[in-house]
């Protein structure tokens, strides 16, 4: 299986807010988004940007850290977005219905690594690593679905 990858340097918080506003609007049902990163980094500061871009209504965007799974009603349909840092099983990810969601929502996850061998093969995944306020967004995918979600997201990235 091919795989693809793009470099992309954040400068601050508005620079990956712009990030999950433009990569937002792209997405349909179906679509998955694996963030990875240690804790701080901004992966819900992504993940609410790119909520806020496509929800029907505004709305605060709580993180799904207590509550594992916030769902949203948006413009591209049924939004999951989760948090698995707390999940210590698979037994976990089943009750949750989130393979299901993989199928019928958009799904934004949040410490993707506890999904072991039920992470999705079609996702985006976003690594994000920071020095001060500044982020480098590392996107990699193999499905070629994503090319050119990736490249009208990032054309001025």
């Amino acid at each position: 299986m091919t795989s693809f990858a793009r470099n992309i340097y954040l400068a601050d918080k508005k620079a990956t807010s712009e990030l999950g506003k433009n990569i937002g609007r792209r997405l349909s049902s179906g679509d998955v988004i694996l963030l990875n990163g240690s804790v701080g980094v901004g992966k819900t500061h992504l993940a609410r940007s790119l909520i806020q871009s496509i929800l029907t209504q505004p709305e605060d965007i709580p993180s799904p850290t207590f509550t594992l799974v916030q769902t949203y009603e948006t413009q591209h349909g049924e939004l999951w977005h989760v948090d698995l840092y707390r999940i210590t099983s698979d037994l976990e990810i089943d009750e949750l219905g989130l393979l299901e969601a993989f199928e019928t929502a958009i799904c934004i996850v949040e410490w993707p690594n506890r999904l072991g061998t039920k992470i999705p093969k079609k996702a985006l995944t976003i690594d994000l690593t920071t020095k001060g306020d500044a982020r480098n967004a590392r996107l990699t995918w193999t499905e070629s679905y994503w090319r050119p979600i990736i490249l009208e997201a990032t054309q001025n990235g």
